[in-house]
């Protein structure tokens, strides 16, 4: 056994929660990403996608997939760089510029690489990039890809980064980093107090709309259209993999900092384009978001209702206004405990425990869907509520 293996074998973590029976990971689903999904033959209710608005087997976008492929065929075999651009995607970026309200945006092959690409692309070693602590994973490394001064804040606290503003040399740029709807605590930044801060110290803005498109704002535009803050951000990134039911993600901002990226962002110029499916199934998605809005109304009115169950049940949910509802147990092994008695009762959750969060915010992370029902939601209540008092959770 060489270095390299010697090291890795000493990585046991997933085989000690296997041998438990608890492993609840890659659990392989036989169906379609609906409200209710097959596992092993078995029908489960779905409360751990991000399909907000339900969208992922909506018929009018698997034709629209199906038609593209008729048409281009399954890849592009290349990247956007040379030749991988189709008229679709030119398409698709000018429709998500007019959705968000910014002149241009430039189409990744995924979100992970919008925020990995973008973020150390903006800034140089003199600048500073100011983040929050609970910024997705793919801030964080883009961060970290970056040359510039780092500098962290607490979770949505205002003073917090009005001190980390404060110690940034005044004539250096400062890009304020965060995500629009916070992806396990479900919680929103506080944008209209970033803005100000921002003004006060001439630093810019950008903000990850990944959870927040198809949620929040008019027709479903997003957090910067929620606190009609739109121009005073300068940069705003999404993904597909959420309501738009499709994978791949965006940037969308002035025409100046989109040509800065579209010929230096590596993982833009460096990855295949994203697939003629793919694409096709976004155009078609914002489509369907922006002529149903009671798809959105239905969404909340669904998480209003689960907010207010699991408050009355006792759980400890945190700031929580989204469709996203932690559920804290700030126990590891509990966690893949109830993960499993609910699997048990139907009910598929996804648990968040350490190195993911420290070991003592463990939590479930509980999403809703707009194709949820009542009566599914308020099954979902009454078998968490049952095993959490099982537990000693509630």
């Amino acid at each position: 056994m060489n270095l390299l293996q010697e090291k890795l074998s000493k990585y046991d973590e997933p085989q000690k929660v296997k041998a438990s029976g608890l492993y609840p990971y890659f659990r392989v689903i036989e169906s379609d990403q609906d409200t209710e999904v097959k596992i092993n033959g078995k029908k489960v209710l779905m409360f751990g996608s991000n399909s907000y608005l339900g969208l992922t087997n909506h018929p009018k976008i698997k034709e629209a997939s199906i038609a593209a492929i008729k048409k281009y065929g399954t890849g592009c075999a290349g990247s956007r760089f040379l030749n991988g651009t189709l008229d679709i995607h030119v398409e698709l970026e000018n429709k998500l510029a007019k959705l968000v309200g910014k002149e241009e945006a430039l189409v990744y092959s995924t979100g992970f690489s919008v925020n990995m690409g973008v973020v150390p692309a903006l800034t140089g070693r003199e600048d500073y990039i100011i983040f929050d602590e609970l910024d997705h994973a793919s801030i964080m490394v883009g961060k970290q890809l970056s040359f510039s001064k780092l500098m962290k804040f607490k979770h949505n606290n205002m003073e917090s980064l009005e001190k980390c503003l404060q110690k940034c040399e005044a004539d250096k740029i400062k890009l304020i980093v965060v995500d629009g709807v916070f992806s396990m605590e479900g919680d929103i930044a506080k944008l209209p107090e970033i803005v100000a801060l921002s003004k006060k110290y001439n630093a810019s803005i950008y903000v990850d709309e990944a959870h927040s498109l198809g949620v929040l704002g008019d027709h479903g535009r997003g957090v910067c259209n929620h606190f009609n803050v739109t121009d005073d951000v300068d940069v705003i990134m999404g993904t597909f993999s959420k309501s738009f039911a499709s994978i791949g993600g965006f940037v969308a901002s002035n025409k100046e900092v989109i040509n800065l990226l579209r010929h230096t962002s590596r993982p833009y110029i460096f990855s295949a384009s994203a697939t003629p499916a793919a694409t096709a199934a976004v155009l078609a998605a914002i489509d369907i978001m922006l002529s149903e809005p009671e798809r959105i109304a239905h969404l909340w009115d669904m998480t209003h209702l689960a907010l207010d169950g699991f408050r009355n049940l006792g759980f400890e949910i945190g700031h929580t206004e989204t469709p996203i509802i932690p559920l804290f147990i700030r126990d590891n092994n509990k966690t893949f405990l109830f993960t499993k008695m609910l699997f048990d009762e139907g009910i598929f959750v996804n648990p968040v425990v350490s190195p993911a969060v420290p070991s003592n915010d463990t939590l479930i992370r509980f999403s809703l869907m707009a194709t949820h029902t009542k009566e599914q939601v308020e099954i979902a209540l009454d078998k968490i509520g049952k095993c959490g008092k099982q537990l000693g959770i509630i």
